[in-house]
């Protein structure tokens, strides 16, 4: 049985960047980047909670790991080292932040279209209500859109929902373990 993919959203999930800019959330290193795909006059500040990379890590027996980030190849370079996390398959958008269907969010059609079928977790923090409308409408396999507070980023919580979800952990000699 095919595992389900994970689609993780680095901005909101893995950087709360919404966090009050004086006080870095507990847990959280803080990092200076400079990506390509993110041109600008002075780096980027990024949180990061390197406990995330275990945990992610750890539900990779559950889920194919997939990054659905504007980051796209960048946080394999900029992201995935700070947590421990191999090299990831990504989406590489045929366009970002244009217009979307039926007032969804813009990653919304295109991660529909990249698990083709397959049941998937999406992890973000710009999905609503209208994207879980429109994913049940055009997606037939299960799927569960998990919306992270930017403010927060992913909680202990969170991981308890994404490995519940996905069901038990099969381990390598095909037997389940939970």
């Amino acid at each position: 049985m095919t595992k389900p993919l994970l689609l993780i959203d680095v901005d909101g999930p893995l950087n709360p960047y919404a966090a009050k800019p004086s006080r870095r959330p507990e847990g959280y290193t803080t990092h200076r980047m400079s990506p390509v795909g993110w041109a600008g006059a002075r780096p980027l500040r990024v949180w990061l909670n390197h406990g995330h990379g275990a945990q992610l890590l750890a539900l990779a027996g559950r889920y194919d790991l997939v990054w659905a980030t504007t980051w796209k190849n960048e946080a394999n370079e900029w992201i995935g080292p700070h947590l421990g996390l191999p090299e990831l398959p990504f989406i590489d958008w045929p366009q970002m932040h244009g217009r979307a269907p039926a007032g969804t969010f813009w990653k919304t059609q295109y991660i529909v279209e990249y698990a083709a079928g397959r049941r998937f977790a999406w992890i973000d923090d710009d999905i609503t209500d209208l994207d879980r409308a429109w994913v049940a409408g055009h997606h037939t396999a299960d799927t569960l859109l998990l919306r992270i507070n930017e403010s927060i980023g992913l909680t202990p919580a969170d991981f308890g929902v994404l490995a519940e979800w996905a069901g038990p952990c099969p381990d390598r000699a095909g037997q389940e373990i939970s």
